[in-house]
């Protein structure tokens, strides 16, 4: 098995629909300008909140991007 190093950064990502569909909105976004994503962490999810409901989701991720040997 061969070791790995990563690189982490941290993304935010918005929807107006779920909580799950900003992490792939956020996912989707990076992996076109970002090689090599390997896994994500939540580390926040918060909303606005317009006559009672939730009208927008963001949730912050934490990603590791895997370094080329």
């Amino acid at each position: 098995m061969t070791d790995h190093v990563y690189k982490q950064i941290e993304l935010t990502g918005s929807s107006t629909q779920s909580s799950d569909d900003a992490i792939r909105v956020a996912l989707e976004k990076a992996s076109k300008t970002l090689r090599n994503l390997h896994w994500f962490e939540v580390i926040g999810t918060r909303g606005q909140v317009e006559n009672g409901k939730v009208a927008h989701w963001q949730v912050t991720l934490k990603v590791g991007l895997r370094i080329d040997d």
